[in-house]
């Protein structure tokens, strides 16, 4: 069997419709899977490298050759991808998952047609080409010591595929965590209200994570605590110190493992001073503790 392209893209045609078809699957599943591996590490690099050098790889026509290809499309990927997310940052949508894939999977597609309209512009013996001949090897050939190493490759690579097959989708006990968190009023570790004026509106987002290997039944309380700065002698430096507490909002949300909550939260504090607005998680009713804590300090003027 001969697998082969050359006037038509096929290889680009491959590439954006595994990235389009991945990109559907992640977002509606809304986790990662093995699938994404070659969405991050190859193919944005690979339509990039294919719109930068779209002649042929031939040797009497040389603009890179096929190892040259790949090796720049893996470092182009890693170098592209976090420069998507760090655009995102800046973004109001932030580093988010479902922001994140759609972005490559734009970035991806873009891209590729860039690439195709570059390569059908040059004469079809110009274009980038390749061939690969498949076919069934004839036992009879091989000696004993040939066929044995032949089985016992082929063996090892189906092991170290189902070993890392293993390694990525099952759970580690180690690993079980909830991911808690607030973000500014624009999506984004940043503009948090930290100097209002009285009554004036306070915008933060809360999100949790699910990351349990189990359904979580989540309570999010949120408080208003009075704070003032104190000189501790012993330890010659400023503390916090809590002088009142007011419960201001509480949440409930059931989360199934993998899955994530997010909520816009507004607030107005009455009057001046340092505050403290602080967020407690707890988990599946547990109230003698919270799970995870955050803060954010306001000075009211």
């Amino acid at each position: 069997m001969r697998l082969h392209f050359h006037e038509k893209p096929w290889d680009l045609y491959v590439a954006v419709g595994y990235t389009v078809v991945t990109a559907a699957v992640l977002l509606d599943l809304n986790v990662g899977n093995l699938l994404a591996i070659v969405l991050v590490i190859f193919v944005p690099g690979y339509v990039l490298v294919a719109a930068l050098f779209p002649g042929s790889l031939a040797p009497h026509q040389p603009e890179i050759d096929w190892i040259e290809l790949i090796a720049l499309s893996c470092g182009l990927s890693i170098a592209v991808v976090p420069l998507l997310g760090l655009l995102l940052n800046f973004a109001q949508w932030g580093i988010r998952f479902a922001p994140m894939v759609a972005t490559i999977a734009v970035f991806t597609a873009g891209v590729g047609y860039a690439a195709y309209w570059r390569r059908m512009r040059l004469p079809p013996e110009r274009r980038l080409s390749l061939t690969v001949d498949l076919a069934t090897p004839n036992w009879k050939e091989y000696s004993a010591l040939d066929k044995g190493l032949t089985v016992g490759l082929a063996a090892s690579i189906a092991v170290a595929a189902g070993t890392l097959a293993y390694v990525v989708t099952a759970p580690l006990p180690g690993e079980r965590f909830t991911e808690f968190y607030i973000l500014g009023p624009g999506g984004n570790a940043s503009g948090y209200p930290a100097n209002l004026t009285v009554n004036e509106t306070g915008s933060v987002i809360i999100g949790v994570v699910n990351h349990e290997f189990a359904t979580v039944n989540y309570t999010v309380r949120v408080d208003l605590v009075g704070v003032r700065i104190v000189y501790n002698a012993s330890s010659m430096y400023n503390e916090t110190v809590e002088v009142n507490r007011t419960a201001w909002s509480l949440f409930h949300v059931t989360l199934a493992d993998t899955r994530n909550w997010t909520q816009a939260y507004t607030f107005r504090i009455n009057y001046t001073g340092l505050w403290k607005v602080q967020f407690l998680l707890f988990k599946d009713g547990d109230f003698s503790g919270a799970y995870r804590q955050l803060q954010l300090y306001a000075r009211v003027s």
